[in-house]
């Protein structure tokens, strides 16, 4: 299966999930994924941690294609390492979902033949802020397993009609605003 792929190649980092579904031919997926890989450190192969991730990443593989995807970018203009890594292994309908630190507002955009929603993130986390978007609450979920709620959120996600605005690629770079998503904890 394309995960399993993706896990010898290193490609799935710290990974909370990876599970068959009670969907046949449907893998799920949480945690984050690599999309410009640490340089090789050693003749055995070894790498430094990936220079890029998309953080909080839920994935759903159904039919040995991904589907579904959400997750965390810093910036917009990491966007397009995602399709260069992952474009081939897109579903033709890929639902796509992502939060974005350096966005002003909400916005759809088309990019290489798949559609996108962005979503401007500076606090919270990805699942709570897409379940929230989408109007979904933790009794949508009761009683299903991690991989099976992957499941719910696509589907949801593939029935939700955004209202926001479809702009180009270029255009929302030059929109771009620098912020930088905000860490809590110990310091």
């Amino acid at each position: 299966m394309l995960l399993d792929t993706y896990q010898e190649r290193g490609l799935l980092f710290n990974a909370n999930l990876k599970e068959t579904t009670s969907k046949p031919g449907a893998l799920a997926y949480r945690g984050e994924l690599v999309l410009k890989e640490g340089e090789i450190t050693d003749d055995q192969g070894r790498r430094k941690p990936p220079l890029v991730v998309l953080r909080e990443a839920a994935l759903l593989e159904e039919d040995g294609k991904l589907s579904f995807v959400t997750g965390f970018m810093d910036e917009l203009a990491d966007l397009p390492l995602f399709l260069a890594v992952y474009g081939a292994d897109c579903a033709p309908n890929l639902a796509a979902a992502f939060y974005i630190a350096d966005i002003p507002q909400p916005m759809k955009m088309t990019l290489e033949g798949y559609d996108f929603l962005l979503i401007p993130l500076t606090q919270g986390f990805v699942w709570n802020e897409l379940v929230a978007e989408l109007g979904l609450e933790k009794s949508d979920f009761k009683g299903q397993s991690a991989g099976d709620k992957v499941i719910t959120l696509a589907g949801e996600f593939r029935k939700y009609q955004a209202k926001y605005e479809q702009i180009s690629y270029e255009t929302a770079l030059g929109q771009t605003t620098g912020a930088k998503r905000e860490t809590h904890g110990a310091v």
